[in-house]
Order: C-alpha cells, then sequence, then structure tokens
C-alpha cells in the first residue's frame, strides 16, 4: 500500500479509503439491510492490507436522507477487537438537516456512540452547496467545530461539495478547513469543483478525498463495445476499474480516493493497484488513451446519475436513480434492460412533479423533466 501527506495535517493516509456508502446487502434489496458477515471480511481484509481510512456518514444504509442509517453503527462494530486503533475514521455531520447550532452537537454525539468511539479523526460537513453552506455558516459552524477540536471530538475538519465551482471557492475560503472531499474521475474533470478546485484546495494546504472514481460503478463494468476495445488494444493488462483509479491517484494533488468495494474481488483488485500507482506516472500515450475513452462516453450519457440516492425517498415511491440507470443503460450500451423489473410505483409515471428530489440532487439534474424522458422510452406502450 502507497500513503501520501493529507493535506496540513501532516497524518499520512493510505491512498485507498474504504468506502461504506455501498456494502454488501442481504438478499431483498433492502438498503439497510447490510450482510454484515462478508462487509466484515472484506473491511478488515482491507485494513490487514495496509488501507487507514475507512469513510461513513450519518444516512448512510438507510431510507433515505431524512434520518440515520446503518452504516455508522456497523463500522463501530466491525472496528472492535483492535482495528480502531488501525485507522483513522472519516464521517459527516448532515448539513440538510441542521436547524440550530445545538443540532450540530447533538449530531455528532450520536456520531460518536454509533461508531463506539471518542473522537472522529475527520469529521466533514456533508454535502456543502450554496444553500446549506450559508445555513451552517449562519448557525455557527465556526465555533461548532473549533470548541470540537477544543474538547477533543474530532481531529481534522473537513467539507464535501456537491455544488457549482464558484460556490467551492467560497466554502474553501471560509474556514480554517484540513481538507475536502470532492467529486473527480476522468469524466469529470470540470464538473462541480473540477480541476479548478482541485488546484485550488490544495494550493491552501488542504488533503483532497475523491470521491466517485469509478462514477458509481460506471467506469469499470459493463463498457460499451467501443470502450472496452481502446482497453483491450493497449499492451498494458488492466481492467477498466484499474485504468480509472489510476488516472485519479496520477494527480499529485490527491491524498486518496474512496472505493466502495462490495466483494473480495474488488478489494483485492484496488489493493492490487494501491501499491504501485505512483503520482505523474502516466505517459501521454496513456493520456490519450483516456481522453478516446472519454470522447465516446460523452456522445452516450443522457443523465449525469451516480446512483449515489440523495434524491430518495420519493415521497411517490420512484425508484429515481434506477430510473436512470435504466435510460443510461438504453443508450450507453445499445440495448433495453428489463425496466419493468421495477415495481409499478417505482416507475417514472408515477413522479408528481413535486421537485423535493432535486433540492438534494448533488448532480443538480433536471429530474422531472428527465423522468418525463424516461416515461415516454420505458412506458409509452
Amino acid at each position: 500500500m502507497l500513503y501520501r501527506k493529507f493535506g496540513k495535517t501532516n497524518e499520512m493516509v493510505s491512498i485507498l479509503g474504504f468506502g461504506c456508502m455501498r456494502l454488501p446487502l442481504l438478499p431483498g434489496g433492502d438498503n439497510t439491510n447490510i450482510d454484515e458477515e462478508l462487509s466484515t471480511k472484506l473491511i478488515r481484509y482491507a485494513i490487514d492490507h495496509g488501507v487507514n481510512y475507512i469513510d461513513t456518514a450519518y444516512p448512510y444504509h438507510g431510507k433515505g436522507m431524512s434520518g440515520s442509517g446503518q452504516s455508522e453503527p456497523f463500522v463501530g462494530k466491525v472496528l472492535q477487537d483492535g482495528y480502531r486503533e488501525k485507522v483513522k475514521i472519516a464521517t459527516k455531520l448532515p448539513s440538510w438537516l441542521v436547524k440550530t447550532r445545538a443540532d450540530m452537537d447533538r449530531f455528532l454525539n450520536e456520531q460518536l456512540e454509533r461508531l463506539q468511539t471518542d473522537h472522529i479523526d475527520f469529521y466533514l460537513v456533508h454535502a456543502l452547496n450554496s444553500v446549506s453552506w450559508k445555513n451552517v455558516k449562519e448557525l455557527g459552524i465556526a465555533e461548532f467545530l473549533d470548541q470540537a477540536f477544543k474538547d477533543g471530538r474530532i481531529n481534522h475538519a473537513g467539507f464535501s461539495f456537491h455544488d457549482k465551482q464558484e460556490t467551492f471557492f467560497d466554502i474553501v475560503d471560509g474556514y480554517d478547513w484540513s481538507f475536502c472531499q470532492i467529486q473527480f474521475n476522468y469524466m469529470d474533470e470540470e464538473f462541480q469543483a473540477g480541476r479548478k478546485g482541485l488546484d485550488y484546495a490544495s494550493q491552501k494546504g488542504l488533503g483532497l478525498v475523491i470521491m466517485e472514481p469509478l462514477r458509481g460503478g460506471k467506469l469499470a463494468v459493463n463498457l460499451p463495445a467501443a470502450v472496452q476495445k481502446v482497453f483491450d488494444d493497449t499492451d498494458k493488462d488492466r481492467t477498466p476499474a484499474e485504468w480509472a483509479l489510476r488516472w485519479v491517484w496520477n494527480h499529485p494533488e490527491v491524498s486518496l480516493l474512496l472505493s466502495g468495494m462490495n466483494s473480495m474481488e474488488q478489494v483485492v483488485e484496488n489493493i492490487k493497484t494501491a501499491q504501485n500507482a505512483k503520482e505523474n506516472c502516466f505517459t501521454d500515450k496513456e493520456n490519450l488513451l483516456i481522453k478516446q475513452v472519454t470522447n465516446i462516453f460523452r456522445g452516450r450519457v443522457k443523465v449525469n446519475c451516480t446512483g449515489c440516492a440523495y434524491c430518495m425517498p420519493c415521497p411517490q415511491g420512484v425508484n429515481i436513480p434506477g430510473c436512470f440507470n435504466f435510460y443510461n443503460n438504453y443508450y450507453m450500451f445499445g440495448r433495453e434492460e428489463n425496466y419493468r423489473m421495477l415495481q409499478h410505483e417505482q416507475r417514472a409515471s408515477n413522479c408528481i412533479e413535486c421537485g423535493e428530489c432535486e433540492t438534494h440532487c448533488p448532480q443538480s439534474i433536471a429530474i422531472r423533466d428527465e423522468l418525463k424522458k424516461v416515461q415516454a422510452i420505458f412506458e409509452s406502450a
């Protein structure tokens, strides 16, 4: 495992972090029903092989963004038996649920109990955008973080980001952050914070955590034939996932990337890749190859959805990420998948255009308009 300095914290972190947002589930598809036996094996194997950064959040593996999930309590159990001392825990304050200054302390104290720890190594203000940043700033986020430092409940403060680039700059300058978390992959160089944001935060001394390096798995499996051919025609024996992860790690500004690994095969492959994925190691030929792949993908993707499910739950029961997954696959892979696998109440036609989903979408998707297109394709007959 390779390690990099985590910005001005001077901490050394594994370049591969374990993201606990998409853990394996037991049969039935209930997002709260984590396969604890398998997930424990995956996380502990990763730690035993050098991963020292475990990322979770208040709502992960819950029913949506409006309440707590099962990821934090599960991580608390996994890190017993001496594993807590081997890793840095990262979790997040649910900014959209904060209504008062007291809420900040209430959530943090609850998270400490759920994680069975007396401190959070890397504490993030979750999913900041222009609205939530204004709200938490007015409610006293700076005072809260300063106090949490002082009393030892957190070691370092950061934020995760979902908004436009100019808002990112404002947030970076708005507090003495130690690190931040942004979406960055070879399809998203100019998306949200983008490369300019990456450079700006790095120049300010912030550690950089990268989420969605595989864009919700879309850069790893079931690739269009034209994309797969580009990879197959190289002299490098690499999977598409390895190409995508190496592209991110090639950037010296990046401290680590998060991977939501849900099989032992994925854990083993990613750890193997992380053993020699150094910065600035891509050749001009390799950069050109990624550019070819990017151009092919951009010609096919219809909705910029990563499947994060921040838009859920829909009051009408629409499975928004599921609808968009079928929609994108229809265009990206040139075949119609079984949309009717969705239960009737989960389909796009049930949308009443209330717009609640759009207020939570990190990608700023016009969800209501796009659902109409999904309906036109799959429910017109």
